[in-house]
Formats: C-alpha cells, sequence, structure tokens
C-alpha cells in the first residue's frame, strides 16, 4: 500500500533526493552525515527510492555509504536486502520498473535474487508481470527461481507470462521452466493461452511440447475454454496440433468444446468443431446434444448453424441428464411466458417431433402464434393417410404430422376446450377433419358458439345417435343455440363433397379452390370462410405452468383415432 501522498514529509532527506535521482544532492547529504537507512511510513530507505527510480548512480553512492562493497563478499547484505513494510526489496523494486542497470549492480552487491514480498512476488515474477524482457533474462541467467509458485492462485512465471501475452519472455522461460506446471485449479499455462486467446504464446508452448489435451481440475481442455472465449485462431491451432475435440471436459455431463461454442455463439468455432466432433453427441445414450446449450443461452444462430449442418432437431432425450426431454420442449420451456423465441421457430421448420405436452403450450392458451407457426410449417394428413405415411402428397410429404403427433394434438385440444374458440378455426381451416374432434366430451363442454362452428364443417344431421342425444340435450337445457336449420341446405352438402374429394389440407391450404370451375365469389364460400369465428370471452387463463400441472394431474387419454 502506497502512502505517499498523505505522508510525504516522512521521506528522509537522502531518500527524497534519491527519489528525485539527483546525485550531487545525494552525496552531498551523505557527506553532511545524513542517514541512508532512515525509513518513512511504508518502510521505505533511501536505497529503495533510489532502486525504485531507476539511478543507478544514487545506488552506488547509497550502497558504499552504507558500508557494502560492490562485487565484493565482505559486503553488507542486510542492508542490501532490507526490506520495506510489503516485503520488497531493492532489487525487487527495480526489476518491477525495469531497470536493468539497477538490478545488475544490486546482483553485484549481494542481493537475494529469490526474496519473496508479503503476496508472494518475487524480482522475476514481477519482471515478468511487466513485460521487461532484458531484466528476465538477466535474473534467469543468474538463477533465478523459475518454477516457484506466486500469488494466491498458484501461478509461476510462466503462467504470468503467458497471461500478459509477452511472447519474448515466453521464449525465454519456456526452455528453464516446467511447461506443464499446474495453478490451484490444475490450470496449465497452455490453458492459460488458450483461455486469453494468446496465440503467438501458444504457438511457443506447443512448439517447446506442452501438452495440447491437459484437462483442469473440473476436466476443461485447452480447447473447450478456446472455444467458449471466442478465440478462433487458437481453435484453429490447437485442432491443428492435435486437440481431441471428443474428449468429456465436466464432471457433471459429457461437455464439449462444441457445446462451448454453441453457448456462446461463435458460429466459425461451431463450424469447425462441427466438422471434427463426434456425431454421436447428437443422438447418442449418454450424451447431449449441442442444441440443448444452444436453446438454453438463447443463441438462435448457433441452433439454426447446428440444424444446418444435420443435426437433429429431436437430439436424444436428456431427461435423467438434465431433465429435458427435446431441445423443442426446452425452447418452449424458456418462452413459456413470452412470443416463441427464435429457436423454436427454427426447431418447428425444421421437423421436430411435436409431443403431448408441447401441444399444450400451442393450445391450452389464449394465445395462437405457436400453433400458428406448428401449422405454417406442418400439414395435417387427410384420415385416409393416418395410418400410411407414404401415402401423403409429394408435395409435403416429410412435413406432414405423424400419426402419434395428430393423436396427441387431439387428446390435448379435447383437454383444452375451454380454449377452443382459440384453436378451433386454425385447425379446421388448417385441414383437420372435423369429425375427428366430434367426441363426446367435446360436444358436452364446448361453448354454443364453438359447438356451432365446428358443426359448420360437417353434416349435423347425420352424427349419431349418441351425439344427437347430447345436442338435443343441450338444446333443451338451453345451454346450446343452433344458428342453423335441422336439415343442411344443397350448397353447404355441396361444399362437404367437395371438400371431401380434394381433401381438407389441399382446399383449406393451397390455391387449388381457385382453379375449380366454379365462379370466384364460390371460393370464400367453398373455405368456410363466411362462417363466423367463436370469441374467446374467457378470463386470463392462468400461468402456463399451472396448466402443464393441472393436465399432468387430471389427463385422460381421449382415443379418437
Amino acid at each position: 500500500m502506497d502512502f505517499t501522498e498523505c505522508y510525504r514529509d516522512t521521506v528522509s532527506s537522502v531518500a527524497a533526493a534519491a527519489r528525485s535521482g539527483c546525485r550531487k544532492r545525494v552525496r552531498r547529504l551523505i557527506k553532511r552525515g545524513f542517514s541512508v537507512d532512515s525509513r518513512d511510513n511504508r518502510g521505505w530507505n533511501a536505497l529503495h527510492e533510489a532502486a525504485a527510480a531507476g539511478s543507478k548512480e544514487c545506488v552506488q553512492d547509497i550502497l558504499s555509504a552504507a558500508g557494502v562493497r560492490v562485487g565484493s563478499s565482505r559486503g553488507c547484505s542486510a542492508y542490501v536486502n532490507s526490506l520495506t513494510h510489503e516485503g520488497e526489496s531493492a532489487c525487487y523494486l527495480a526489476a518491477q520498473r525495469g531497470h536493468l542497470a539497477v538490478v545488475r549492480l544490486l546482483l553485484k552487491a549481494d542481493a537475494n535474487i529469490n526474496q519473496l514480498t508479503n503476496d508472494l512476488s518475487c524480482p522475476l515474477y514481477a519482471a515478468v508481470d511487466g513485460g521487461y524482457t532484458e531484466v528476465v533474462e538477466l535474473l534467469v541467467s543468474k538463477g533465478a527461481e523459475v518454477n516457484r509458485t506466486h500469488t494466491a492462485s498458484c501461478w509461476t512465471c510462466l503462467h504470468q507470462a503467458v497471461y500478459k501475452g509477452h511472447s519474448e519472455i515466453v521464449r525465454i522461460l519456456v526452455s528453464v521452466c516446467n511447461l506443464e506446471a499446474l495453478d490451484d485449479h490444475k490450470i496449465s499455462p497452455l490453458f492459460v493461452a488458450a483461455q486469453y486467446g494468446q496465440q503467438e504464446c501458444l504457438e511457443i508452448l506447443v512448439n517447446a511440447g506442452a501438452n495440447v489435451n491437459t484437462q483442469a481440475a473440473d476436466l476443461a481442455t485447452p480447447l473447450l475454454i478456446a472455444s467458449q472465449e471466442g478465440h478462433q485462431a487458437c481453435v484453429d491451432f490447437l485442432l491443428d496440433h492435435g486437440a481431441q475435440p471428443d474428449t468429456a471436459c465436466s464432471n457433471d455431463w459429457p461437455q464439449l468444446p462444441i457445446h462451448a461454442a454453441a453457448e456462446f455463439g461463435h458460429i466459425g468455432i461451431l463450424r469447425r468443431l462441427i466438422a471434427v466432433t463426434d456425431r454421436v453427441c447428437d443422438r447418442g445414450d449418454g450424451m447431449v446434444s449441442p442444441l440443448y446449450v444452444a436453446v438454453h443461452s438463447h443463441q438462435s444462430q448457433s441452433v439454426e448453424t447446428l440444424l444446418r449442418e444435420g443435426y437433429s432437431p429431436d437430439a436424444q432425450d436428456c431427461t435423467h441428464i438434465l431433465g429435458i426431454r427435446s431441445p423443442l420442449s426446452f425452447a418452449l420451456c424458456c418462452t413459456s411466458n413470452k412470443p416463441h423465441s427464435e429457436s423454436v421457430r427454427l426447431l418447428v421448420a425444421s421437423g421436430a417431433t411435436l409431443s403431448e405436452e408441447d401441444w399444450i403450450y400451442a393450445l391450452a392458451t389464449d394465445k395462437t402464434e405457436l400453433l400458428k407457426l406448428i401449422l405454417e410449417h406442418r400439414w395435417i394428413p387427410r384420415p385416409e393417410t393416418l395410418t400410411d405415411r407414404d401415402c401423403s402428397a409429394p408435395h409435403h410429404r416429410g412435413k406432414t404430422l405423424t400419426l402419434q403427433e395428430l393423436r396427441e394434438l387431439l387428446c390435448v385440444a379435447l383437454n383444452q376446450v375451454h380454449f377452443a374458440a382459440c384453436w378451433l378455426p386454425l385447425l379446421l381451416k388448417a385441414g383437420l377433419e372435423p369429425s375427428l374432434l366430434l367426441q363426446p366430451y367435446m360436444l358436452e363442454q364446448a361453448d354454443s358458439e364453438v359447438l356451432n362452428y365446428l358443426l359448420e364443417f360437417v353434416n349435423w344431421s347425420t352424427v349419431s345417435p349418441p351425439l344427437k342425444h347430447i345436442l338435443d340435450r343441450r338444446r333443451a337445457e338451453k345451454t346450446w343455440e343452433p344458428h342453423f336449420d335441422s336439415i343442411p341446405c344443397l350448397s353447404h352438402m355441396c361444399r362437404l363433397q367437395v371438400r371431401s374429394v380434394l381433401g381438407p389440407d389441399l382446399l383449406m391450404r393451397s390455391d387449388v379452390v381457385q382453379q375449380l370451375p366454379v365462379p370466384s365469389p364460390l371460393h370464400h364460400f367453398l373455405q368456410f370462410r363466411e362462417i363466423p369465428e367463436a370469441s374467446y370471452t374467457h378470463s386470463p387463463p392462468s400461468p402456463l405452468s399451472n396448466r402443464l400441472q393441472g393436465y399432468r394431474s387430471t389427463h385422460q387419454h381421449r382415443h379418437v383415432l
């Protein structure tokens, strides 16, 4: 701690002169009998001041006055090695400031080259920290201890030189230092170079034989830390010199460098690692796809890159490792109370499998953005193709919901009749066969407007007796007021037939109706667009997490297919 600003007057006269580097004044004061050993509030004497100022001449005169004979074994080493209150010797102060001539002179006067300060530093470490190459070279040549640990983190001089990026000093030290020296976290100098992007130091260490696959106490490797910090050149150099991209770098789960690049959005590094990382991390049991960490950190560009390079949007089920079933479930969970994220869009567009729980996010809400997104990228299959995916039309094969996805969609829909006014128009206009929703529970629980909207898409006069009984009962109880006659009109029967022939998906989602030999005013009618939609008038929904929990606790499978 430096108190000079507070206690200027405590400095002795000789020390003040030495601080200014005025040799004449130092000599004059010494000749008049002023002491060279008087100390100020920091424990500094005249020799400390002269060494810190870099005045070789003042140092010589002060040493002579203290009875120290430079170059003689009879010198007074106690004075040469006197310490400040911080444990700093004159040699340390000179080395810390790069005063080569002063350091050389003090060493000749028998200065302790390895004297430690209170904070475990030493002349060599101070010179390394300051980047004073010539001083470092001198101290090393004079036998300074190069592998001693310093600071609370147990760094060696080589660690510090690499951290500061002093490449010329690193060149000096690699020939005398332990290249694999470890700090308190088992981090080597090469690891430090990778972490802080010191490419030139990294190359020097690798060329000197340092281990590129060293692992810290937490199993992190230089490749992982360089990937995390975004040091592209270091990543390239490490990979070109034997760094292993498939080494597990965590005790908790098999984290790889590719995960770090994906998590922090370093796209150039991510592309390089995709090319060399074993794809077992994508779908392998006990592994974790990098898609998970990209989704977690909201790195949509990483998600897009991984999907474009062939990583599966479904990945593996990581319930037992991370408590997460799929990347899409994770993305929906991360944005459950917000508009869906870009990661959700990318995953849905890439064909991510939609689970029952995923459908809850889309249907158990009065917000329709997610359902619209899903229906934009996924086609609802026709009833006749439900057991044979290969019968899907060529123009949308691969984008059609699977039988299992459709079953789970209907199962969730029938358990979320409360929100039917929101999701029903979207599903029917996307080509869902309405008869799939003509289930007792739907007819019993749906609002009057919702029920009318659904029945407008079918021949309501031909519903089965049990369903007709429900409708009659609701009419009698005045919980349903139909706004159509008991017998459908011929025009309605005709459009149902057109819908049946063309298929609801083509009729509702394409421009095929524009090509029919009918007057253009009938196009809207054939696509059921004149039917008024039901309005959602219920109270604001509870938080989605509560609805998810409630669905899990009360859910009953409604077999509709």
